[in-house]
């Protein structure tokens, strides 16, 4: 134990030497020019130019922001904003906008999937890729729902899909947050707080997920290397310990996107809310602990991506809810699934999640009826029905807690940071999918099998 000490202190050293302060600088040193480009269009928009022109420089800011990170390659992005315009000006007498705008965005990806662009160059665009494509259909559908009253011009269009504060990083805002952000609100030091808080925040979970994740148990729990850890009773708390450190490592590189992205944009004019006369820049991109403490895998879903969260739910499960309430859900994680991209092991997950979320919903909601407790997915309000609310009620939430967590780690295993970089960036194999979880014997899948059939008994 006393050797062992140093040993520790060494790694801790050494970690915080080349790894930390090396992932910070890099960190910065890939977004300062992207948080620039979003002050200036924030100052733009302060001025009393022209709409048009307010319009025209967030489309240039945008436009620059995604050479700095994809080159010339940035094309694919402005050619998908054009496409959307001429398919939406096309349809302009028409009702049904959203699912032809959305039909002509699916065949634009799939096209780029299928190889006709280098895979590599395709997995690194394809966040901003889907950006555009969740706001282009949101204004679609907005269209003809009636919220958006006209066709934006041009100008405008591109302004908003390729707004500099999401264009990159995300997230997806509404036409009306952009119109918002282009009246634009007084410059304060709440605005600034919050963007450098959220700017902090996305610099430490960039750390945890690069420098302390890969090591939460090695130095703690030996997981290989000990001849005790070979025994085959010890294999399986290896691998699930192994399993984790990648979820928790892939939560992290989530959590710092989600807050860079919360910087971006209310840094460049977006993200606000306003009460009577107060305005709050409270913009909520990702919430960590409630995907590391979870209620329930619904908590995880709507608090991992919240803006997707919303426009799934807003434009895709209200439209398809009249099939049904878990045909919708499979809808909603299909659509989920494409806009990620044709990956195997995503649209896995993102099924996966679709059949868990489901089973976890009704199971809990049949039980808080049968024993009129607080047990439901989503905490209750204050002044609800049930009879019981504490005592074993917590017992029994907190065993569900630990059950999202089992099947956040089984979900997760697949996202290894071991891996080669070149192979991530092609994408994971489904070999690599289906290998991941055959060495945890599917358990998660099992899992909510056992939970349905419970469901069924009680139903």
């Amino acid at each position: 134990m006393e050797e062992e000490a140093p040993g520790r202190l060494e790694l801790w050293l050494h970690l915080a030497e080349n790894c930390v302060l090396t992932t910070l600088q890099q960190g910065l040193d890939q977004v300062w020019q992207l948080l620039l480009l979003c002050l200036l269009c924030r100052i733009c928009f302060r001025t009393r130019l022209p709409s048009l022109v307010k319009h025209v420089v967030s489309m240039a800011t945008g436009s620059y922001g995604l050479y700095l990170f994809f080159e010339v390659h940035m094309l694919w992005v402005l050619l998908l904003g054009a496409v959307c315009y001429l398919v939406l000006r096309l349809c302009a007498r028409s009702s049904r906008r959203g699912p032809f705008l959305s039909g002509a965005i699916l065949v634009y990806l799939l096209m780029g999937e299928l190889h006709l662009i280098d895979p590599v160059t395709w997995n690194k665009m394809r966040g901003s890729q889907m950006v555009v494509a969740m706001k282009a259909i949101s204004l679609a559908f907005d269209l003809d729902r009636g919220a958006v009253a006209t066709l934006p011009s041009l100008a405008e269009f591109l302004g908003y899909v390729l707004f500099v504060g999401t264009v990159v990083f995300g997230p997806w805002i509404s036409f009306h947050g952009y119109k918002n952000a282009i009246e634009s609100r007084k410059i304060s030091w709440s605005w600034l707080g919050s963007c450098l808080l959220c700017l902090l925040k996305s610099q430490a979970c960039l750390v945890v997920s690069t420098c302390i994740a890969p090591y939460l148990f090695p130095f703690f729990i030996p997981i290989e290397g000990n001849d005790v850890t070979r025994k085959w009773v010890f294999f399986p708390l290896g691998r699930w310990l192994h399993s984790y450190e990648s979820a928790v490592s892939f939560h992290f590189s989530n959590y710092f996107v989600g807050h860079l992205s919360e910087s971006l944009a209310m840094l460049s004019g977006a993200g606000f809310s306003e009460d009577k006369d107060h305005l709050k820049w409270d913009m909520a991109v990702v919430k960590p602990l409630n995907v590391e403490f979870p209620r329930s895998m619904v908590v995880v879903v709507t608090s991992w991506n919240i803006p997707m969260s919303r426009w799934l739910n807003t434009y895709i499960f209200k439209n398809a809810v009249k099939l049904g309430t878990f045909p919708a859900i499979l809808v909603t994680y299909t659509a989920s699934a494409l806009l990620h991209g044709l990956s195997f092991h995503l649209g896995a997950v993102l099924l996966s999640l679709g059949f868990i979320t489901y089973i976890e919903h009704v199971l809990r909601k049949k039980l808080a009826a049968v024993f009129s407790a607080c047990i439901l997915s989503r905490p209750c309000t204050a002044d609800c029905s049930h009879r019981h609310k504490k005592g074993w009620v917590m017992v029994v939430n907190v065993l569900f807690s630990l059950l999202a967590i089992f099947h956040l780690t089984y979900l997760g295993s697949m996202f290894d940071a071991d891996m080669d970089d070149q192979a991530i960036e092609q994408g994971y194999l489904a070999s690599h999918t289906l290998r991941r979880w055959s060495e945890l014997n599917w358990a998660s899948h099992w899992a909510v099998c056992v939970c349905f059939l419970f469901y069924c008994l009680i139903k």
